[in-house]
């Protein structure tokens, strides 16, 4: 049976995940972010090594490699992307630069927008001397008030170019509605710099990147597709040509935060940001289906960052609002996955400025020079460092021995806060993980309860390589009776790239009324309104589609809608029971699905319908379906683990006053039906499970383990 590869790229490890002949293996290798395919590599040599196969031979038998990057955020935070230039509506210049007023804590952590008055804009991506103003004017309604002219737009082009400008990025007002004069610049940078000359400029259009009616969103897509796009086309091509060598012939795809997938040339660059969480939450929902869990919160705790989201009935019910990519609002369709500074790699310090309070994150050694316990040149006190302390990481055993942890070179940095703070070394290491699991637990909770749930509902999902060695602390500020485990916690994220679809999202604005304004139940009879605007964006699709290799029978669409009552500012997006309107009875069926919608995120009470119903946003999802993988069952074998017994070491339990002998079981030889009760350590290749004296733990019949309360 061919194999397939889901690589997903972190801040600290480089995690790989390999489904070949029934088997399932996983990989990990550090991330080298100077250049992530050397990591990429190595993690998929770790996998063929597990299979008994060279690399290249592993490759060459694979028929599909799924892909999610870091590259967009390494490209942001580096500032790494090309010096580019914006043409837009003459007296709008300032727009991007003043943007909106959350701009200033956009994309901050919790400590940051604690001190606000430190707080600044970001630096923008487009400086102010290189943004041109045309004079032109389309209305809401899309009629050209004032013409365009080619000569002033040659005039700013030819400005921007004298300026350094290696790409355009062009955003007028209402646009989307009517994108003439768009098109006509595009057409003039195309009489300026064909494309047989090197100086030929790529031009991105609002438009056709992001077609909806908020201006300032539009153009910031706009421009970060622009600014990361070089990036991502040098990455891919230079990782695909080094497959093709190897003897890989197939299709490459990228992982997307829309929920997806999609061939590397069918992907905008500005989607693969946050690529990874996404994969990682749609492995979440494979699995909560699995086990028909009504109401999961997934966790992933890694080297850098602690990300987590809700899922309702085995589905990601939430698209951001307004997600914010680095420290710029957008609104293009994103799957909600919230995140902290808070990992393995985060490093602890002392808050002068609120009376020495020690503070973890969201400052991150990441991969290098990472951890002090490292030994890489790390001296900075981190979470890792104080599990190493405690005795709950194995340091003979890290990433299965192949990588050896320094405890001396640990308690050398925790002693950076622990004699500032008059504490042991030990106390201090305690109090580092009673702060991260606090900053941990207080954000699920507020997740949870913000969306008007009880978070004693929650079954709490547990990964990442740091997932399963702090969830119980984390997850009893849920009071969560059920915590789950997985065998490939480390890499869930792969793991979650394997169980996803081919999927584009196609988006525009459009205002329509359904429902008249003070005649509750009177519906629009103009259907024709509405089923061109699903016309035009199925056409986009299927054109897609086949260049992607399929036919129009494998595609299935369903319709989101963004509808609101009257002049509301705010919108509830919800999935349409309808593709298009044939009747009345449509119309009444999209209203009813929207008032279902609405009232169980604002209540019974707020539904207005007499302020008329309107239509603002279409998102016309459009998926291929491929095959998941399917998890094996085992039989169960008994509850008694001695078989994976290792031994012991003391490691630190509060509730017993200190430090105990705890018995230590391979995680890899653990069987179906065994119970382990607390206090006692689960430790494999890539991760340790801690299970803390008032709870145990069970191996279910698909290895996975089951971590409830004595």
């Amino acid at each position: 049976m061919p194999a397939t590869i889901d690589v997903d790229i972190g801040g600290t490890f480089t995690d790989c995940f390999v489904m070949s002949n029934g088997r399932m293996v996983r990989g990990k290798a550090p991330t080298t972010k100077h250049n992530l395919s050397i990591g990429f590599k190595q993690a998929v040599e770790d996998c063929a090594d597990q299979l008994g196969l060279a690399r290249d031979e592993l490759l060459k038998d694979t028929t599909v490699i799924r892909y999610s990057t870091t590259q967009a955020t390494n490209s942001l935070i580096e500032r790494t992307g090309p010096r580019l230039g914006l043409i837009t509506t003459k007296g709008h210049e300032e727009a991007i630069l003043i943007g909106r007023a959350r701009q200033w804590a956009d994309g901050l952590h919790l400590q940051e927008r604690r001190h606000m008055y430190r707080a600044s804009r970001p630096e923008p991506l487009i400086p102010y001397d290189m943004i041109a103003g045309v004079s032109e004017r389309v209305d809401c309604f899309g009629q050209v008030i004032i013409p365009a002219h080619k000569e002033d737009i040659r005039r700013q082009v030819r400005y921007l170019v004298d300026k350094g400008a290696s790409g355009i990025v062009v955003s007028f007002l209402w646009s989307f509605l009517n994108p003439a004069h768009e098109k006509m610049v595009r057409e003039v940078i195309a009489e300026e710099f064909p494309n047989y000359y090197l100086g030929s400029l790529p031009v991105y259009l609002s438009s056709e990147v992001q077609p909806k009616w908020h201006e300032y969103p539009r153009t910031m897509v706009t421009i970060l597709c622009a600014y990361l796009h070089g990036g991502m086309t040098e990455q891919m091509s230079t990782l695909t040509n080094e497959l093709r060598e190897r003897g890989f012939s197939r299709t490459l795809f990228l992982v997307n935060s829309q929920g997806g997938m999609a061939k590397v040339t069918r992907t905008r660059a500005v989607d693969t940001y946050n690529a990874g969480p996404v994969a990682g939450v749609f492995g979440g929902a494979y699995i909560s289906k699995m086990y028909g869990f009504p109401k999961v919160v997934l966790t992933d705790m890694g080297g850098t960052s602690f990300d987590y989201a809700l899922l309702l009935d085995g589905t990601p019910n939430y698209y951001q609002e307004w997600p914010v990519i680095d420290r710029w609002a957008t609104e293009t369709s994103m799957v909600e996955v919230n995140g902290i500074g808070a990992g393995g790699g985060s490093i602890a310090w002392i808050n002068k400025l609120f009376g020495d309070r020690l503070e973890v994150g969201p400052k991150s050694a990441g991969a290098n020079p990472g951890p002090a316990c490292y030994g890489a040149g790390g001296v900075e006190p981190t979470v890792t460092d104080a599990d190493l302390i405690l005795g709950y990481v194995n340091p003979d055993y890290f990433l299965g021995g192949r990588m050896k942890l320094d405890k001396e070179k640990a308690i050398k940095a925790m002693e950076r806060i622990s004699k500032p703070l008059g504490l042991t070394v030990d106390e201090a290491a305690r109090n580092v993980r009673k702060v991260v699991a606090a900053n941990m637990g207080n954000v699920i909770f507020k997740e949870i309860s913000l969306k008007g749930f009880g978070p004693k509902e929650f079954v709490v999902f547990a990964y990442g390589g740091a997932g399963p060695t702090h969830c119980a602390d984390y997850a009893a500020y849920l009071g969560a009776p059920k915590i789950i485990t997985f065998p490939f916690s480390a890499v869930f994220c792969a793991l979650g790239g394997a169980t996803m679809d081919l999927k584009h999202i196609y988006e525009t604005s459009r205002n329509l009324n359904l429902c008249t304004p003070g005649r509750p139940g009177r519906y629009t009879t103009d259907f024709a309104k509405f089923n061109s605007v699903v016309d035009s964006l199925a056409e986009k699709a299927l054109r897609d589609m086949e260049n992607e290799g399929f036919s129009a029978k494998d595609v299935e669409f369903r319709l989101e809608l963004e509808m609101k009552y009257g002049r509301q500012g705010v919108f509830t997006r919800f999935v349409s029971p309808k593709l298009r309107l044939e009747s009345e009875a449509d119309v009444a069926a999209i209203c009813e699905a929207f008032y279902q919608a609405y009232i169980k995120r604002y209540g019974t009470m707020s539904a207005l319908p007499e302020m008329g119903i309107n239509v603002d946003n279409f998102y016309l999802v459009a998926t291929v379906y491929l095959p998941n993988p399917q998890i094996a069952t085992f039989d169960l074998a008994g509850e008694n683990p001695k078989a994976a017994l290792k031994g012991k070491r003391s490691a630190y339990w509060e509730s017993l006053d200190g430090f105990k002998e705890t018995p230590v079981f391979d995680g890899d030889l653990l069987k179906p039906g065994n119970l382990i009760p607390g206090p006692a350590i689960v430790e494999s290749k890539d991760t340790t499970i801690v299970i803390p004296p008032d709870r145990k733990l069970t191996i279910d019949k698909y290895l996975n383990g089951i971590m409830e309360c004595i």
